[in-house]
């Protein structure tokens, strides 16, 4: 069996009449492409293995294949299946289809790529859209049938308000890289800015001297406080810790083991989940009454399943201290008063958590991938 049977059964795009069945690298993709999305492409899209794959960016092909399946189990979103159908119709050098039965005529892939939008259009469009998302009761609204996509704010007994129009295209890049997330699917799907959009906002903000919207740091309505962004978790803070020997506290290994619990967390919409232990989140996952959004595609099931895998090989207080710390963002003196530990404890039992993680996720990647 191939990598690829491995693989759900969406594809990236059918080879039609006249079209190549393999696709040139995606590394002509532009700059705001996301690195997994051009590891999917290259890997589903153009066939190149994972093993070269992880060669030319000099990980394992574990690591390739995590960001793979990620990336197909993100196709459950309109959005992101359409923006890697539009990518990869663009690297076949064929135009994307305006609708079931009129297409445009067919272009070279320069052109068609040139039809992309830009980074700069991303960029401009996209932080003018999380702006406006980053209001209260402000949603994007999507519909499959129209080239334009809208953000609206309801009102109390009013007609929404709507505040800005885009492209659909570019509301098509900015659910691949991450800043808005699915609330309600349908012919008219509604997206909502999230934590990354967040992030994202505030960073294009400082870089551009532009001060933030006044709601920057609210999140359905509520003052929400961060400690650590998405690039400073905990785990990546006690990681550049040395210890008495001079080495890293914590191995490459152990911070990627963290990122893709984290990864399943989010994408298995446990952020809103209420649970005080790893016990607690494991009988609300076996018994399937997670508290939050009905909306359980397949891919959300799976990162729900992945998660629980996890916790049942940790146990409960290895499960404990991974979930504050990994998936909750809590910092290390924190997870230690609330499980009530003595001090400076928390970091060792967080490190042997980890390492059982990379064991955990190597074996599913041995006996359940087929790495080509």
């Amino acid at each position: 069996m191939s990598v690829q049977g491995c693989i759900a059964d969406k594809t990236v795009a059918d080879p039609g009449p006249g079209l190549p069945d393999r696709v040139v690298p995606a590394r002509d993709l532009p700059d705001w492409v996301p690195a997994g999305a051009w590891l999917y492409l290259s890997h589903v899209g153009a066939g190149q293995s994972l093993r070269a794959l992880g060669r030319d960016h000099g990980c394992h092909a574990s690591t390739v294949l995590r960001q793979v399946r990620q990336f197909e189990n993100r196709r459950d979103d309109p959005l992101v299946d359409t923006a890697l159908r539009r990518l990869d119709l663009a690297l076949r050098g064929s135009p994307f289809p305006l609708d079931g039965m009129e297409t445009r005529p067919m272009t070279s892939r320069s052109q068609a790529l040139s039809k992309l939008p830009d980074s700069s259009t991303v960029t401009d469009e996209g932080m003018a859209a999380l702006r406006h998302l980053s209001l209260p009761d402000t949603l994007l609204i999507v519909a499959a049938d129209m080239p334009k996509a809208a953000v609206t704010r309801d009102s109390a007994g009013q007609t929404p308000e709507r505040l800005a129009v885009l492209d659909s295209a570019v509301a098509e890049a900015m659910a691949l890289i991450g800043w808005i997330t699915l609330v309600r699917l349908g012919r008219v799907c509604s997206y909502r800015i999230n934590s990354s959009g967040r992030m994202a906002l505030r960073q294009h903000c400082a870089r551009n001297g532009l001060a933030l919207p006044s709601d920057i740091g609210s999140e359905n309505g509520a003052a929400r406080r961060l400690r650590y962004g998405i690039a400073e978790s905990p785990v990546a803070v006690l990681a550049r810790r040395l210890d008495k020997d001079g080495r890293r506290f914590l191995g490459d290994a152990e911070l990627q083991a963290a990122g893709q619990l984290r990864t399943d967390f989010v994408m298995g919409q446990l952020e809103d989940a209420s649970f005080e232990t790893a016990r607690a989140l494991e009988q609300q996952l076996q018994a399937r009454q997670v508290r939050g959004s009905n909306l359980a595609p397949p891919g959300t099931r799976a990162a729900r399943q992945r998660v629980l895998d996890v916790l049942r090989d940790l146990g409960p207080d290895l499960g404990d201290v991974a979930l504050r710390c990994c998936c909750r963002l809590e910092g290390v003196e924190s997870a230690e008063q609330a499980l009530g530990w003595s001090a400076r404890s928390g970091k060792i039992v967080l490190r042997i958590a980890l390492q059982r993680m990379v064991r955990h996720y190597r074996r599913l990647d041995d006996d359940q991938m087929l790495i080509g």
